[in-house]
């Protein structure tokens, strides 16, 4: 068993250490940003290709004391970097965190790089060059005080760019955090689901993967794991054969996604189409005053806009109590969510919140809004 660590946006630790256990992990321990875990390589694959919300599959490979850049050096330097790297293959180093001395996230990362270059150069007489974009091996270096922790990153590009988001309105919510939004509202794929603020669609879309069984590392080009020396092909296979089969043709239940413009709506319809769902969702412009709920009952989530990259908070008061005002009077048999990072323009909705739960939208402090509506 291998000891991993599943990065993730600050708040959805928890949310992240429950779907962790569902896909087989085992000794699940959230952390601050982050998920500890352990398990073997096909485990590792697995969590890649399903996990809705995580970020990153790190691979710690050592910790060690790193006050400043000489000890960095020579720690890094204590690994015999042929177990995972050839001078043939590329490299790339991400570096998170700082202390008193190494305060400078490129320069860190420039000193890894060159010891494991040094290292190369003396044992062949060549190195790996480096490769930003899609090396074949990413490294992680995280220093918090005077410790470090190296780790092979097996994700890739983040695993929140699932790659069916060519178009993007003007502050779109990460894929991570909506699927995070549906776990947290413990929505029932059995249950009709509306954003009537859908904007590029990310909401209906995450609602749209999670009721079909689809994973969303089917979207993704590659994963940093594949061109590790130790990756398992006949593993990799059998996993996404296994993903495919699991796949549902039809929706549970119906999936609605609105917005006042149609130049939104048609980049909803773009996404959708670029992941094959444009046939299974229903996307209409609509403006929210003329709002008519598309079924008896179901559950909305929305994420208006809150005057901190849309929106003026003035003119958005009276949006946020048009917005009580329609799930009030016509939303009865229904429940609504609304994420916002406003507690002001939160009063406007005028209605008693059953449940408030505090999450991230990237560094901006909210809180998802329940609403039972009788």
């Amino acid at each position: 068993m291998t000891e991993y660590f599943a990065t993730v946006a600050r708040g959805l630790e928890d949310v992240a250490a429950n779907e962790l256990k569902s896909l087989g992990a085992k000794e699940v321990r959230p952390d601050f940003t982050g998920v500890h875990f352990t398990g073997d390589s096909a485990l590792l694959y697995r969590v890649n290709l399903w996990s809705r919300i995580i970020f990153r599959v790190l691979v710690p490979i050592r910790t060690f004391p790193c006050r400043d850049a000489d000890q960095l050096y020579r720690e890094v330097q204590k690994i015999d970097w042929r177990d995972y790297l050839t001078p043939e293959n590329t490299l790339a180093v991400d570096c998170t965190g700082k202390n008193e001395q190494l305060n400078h996230t490129h320069f860190t990362a420039l000193q890894v790089k060159n010891a494991i270059a040094d290292q190369q150069r003396q044992q062949t007489g060549k190195r790996s060059s480096v490769n930003t974009q899609s090396p074949d091996l990413r490294i992680n270096l995280h220093i918090y005080q005077n410790r470090a922790v190296l780790s092979l990153d097996s994700s890739g590009e983040s695993l929140h760019r699932r790659g069916y988001r060519p178009a993007m309105g003007l502050a779109p919510l990460k894929e991570t955090l909506a699927a995070a939004l549906l776990e947290m509202a413990e929505w029932d794929v059995n249950m009709p689901f509306l954003d009537p603020l859908c904007g590029s669609g990310t909401l209906p879309i995450e609602a749209a993967l999670k009721a079909l069984k689809i994973a969303p590392g089917l979207f993704r080009g590659k994963f940093g794991f594949e061109t590790w020396q130790d990756f398992d092909e006949d593993v990799w296979q059998d996993l996404l054969e296994e993903a495919q089969n699991a796949e549902l043709s039809s929706l549970p239940a119906p999936i609605y996604g609105s917005d006042r413009a149609s130049d939104i709506v048609a980049q909803a319809q773009t996404n959708a189409k670029m992941c094959g769902l444009s046939s299974y969702l229903y996307f209409f412009e609509q403006e929210l005053a003329d709002l008519e709920p598309p079924a008896d009952s179901g559950i909305i989530i929305c994420n208006p806009p809150y005057g901190k990259r849309i929106g003026n908070e003035e003119e958005l008061g009276d949006f946020y109590k048009l917005l009580g005002d329609v799930f009030k009077q016509r939303f009865k048999g229904w429940t609504a969510y609304i994420l916002t990072g406003n507690k002001e323009l939160a009063k406007q909705v005028g209605l008693k919140t059953s449940r408030r739960i505090p999450v991230y939208n990237g560094s901006i402090p909210c809180t998802l809004l329940k609403y039972e509506l009788y």
